[in-house]
């Protein structure tokens, strides 16, 4: 099978064309870099020809209500648009669980992407997960204040971005089957936690200060609205299993 990989230089995009070839099927990948323009659409229609599924792995920086959706729903309708020009019969899209409960900054362009979807009539899946253990390594990567390591207050059930691809890469293999039952972490941490063990591995010694984000961003990272529900599918690498990864 010739499965398309948007977003393919990503953190996630990335273990997805890995897991596309581990499983023994032709990657192809898209980005800026291969010259297809998620935005504009530039190129895609000619680079999706011949696939027999696209994975969307594409995701934005931006934490911004406006930015995350306007990313997100004109990714989703120009992929739509190129797929449906160039014969592909299966869109697979990854969102969050929890994100159109919260709605709210990047989880807002998410339950956009997700409401596109389920306003079509067939030929996608969509598989919702939780936050990546790579989250950690982002958050410290962006939240140095001073001395001290910002991180905001927030529970999650983390799991590894390299299940969620392969989970992406077997749903691809298949008919488009709509929602997907969703995929969870093995356990439940606190985010603060899981960044003061990420620094601590390569010996790092930097305090953690755990933020109370403001508005309906922070409270969904707050009150388990970001948690999976009981009877939820459960990955098997734990955070520190993958952080022994990441430090050898």
């Amino acid at each position: 099978m010739k499965i398309v990989v948007a977003g393919a230089t990503g953190s996630l995009g990335t273990r997805v064309v890995e897991a596309v070839r581990a499983a023994g099927h032709e990657p192809v990948s898209i980005s800026r870099e291969t010259g297809v323009d998620l935005i504009s659409g530039a190129g895609l229609t000619e680079a999706l020809r011949g696939a027999t599924a696209v994975i969307d792995a594409s995701a934005t920086s931006s934490t911004s209500t406006k930015a995350s959706i306007d990313f997100f729903t004109t990714v989703t309708r120009n992929l739509l648009a190129a797929e449906r020009a160039s014969g592909v019969p299966h869109h697979v899209a990854i969102s969050i669980i929890g994100a159109a409960k919260v709605n709210a900054n990047y989880y807002a362009g998410k339950a956009a992407q997700e409401a596109i979807l389920q306003a079509e009539p067939g030929g996608w899946s969509l598989l919702r997960t939780t936050q990546f253990h790579e989250f950690a390594r982002q958050l410290v990567a962006h939240g140095k204040l001073g001395p001290l390591q910002g991180v905001p207050k927030m529970r999650s059930q983390p799991i590894a971005a390299a299940e969620v691809a392969a989970e992406l890469v077997a749903i691809a293999s298949g008919d488009p089957r709509g929602i997907e039952p969703e995929l969870a972490g093995p356990q439940e941490e606190r985010m603060a936690d899981l960044v003061r063990r990420y620094l601590a591995a390569p010996g790092r010694r930097r305090p953690v200060l755990e933020v109370s984000i403001p508005g309906d961003w922070g409270r969904g990272m707050r009150d388990g609205s970001l948690l999976p529900k009981a009877g939820t599918r459960l990955g098997r690498q734990t955070f520190d299993e993958w952080l022994v990864t990441q430090t050898r």
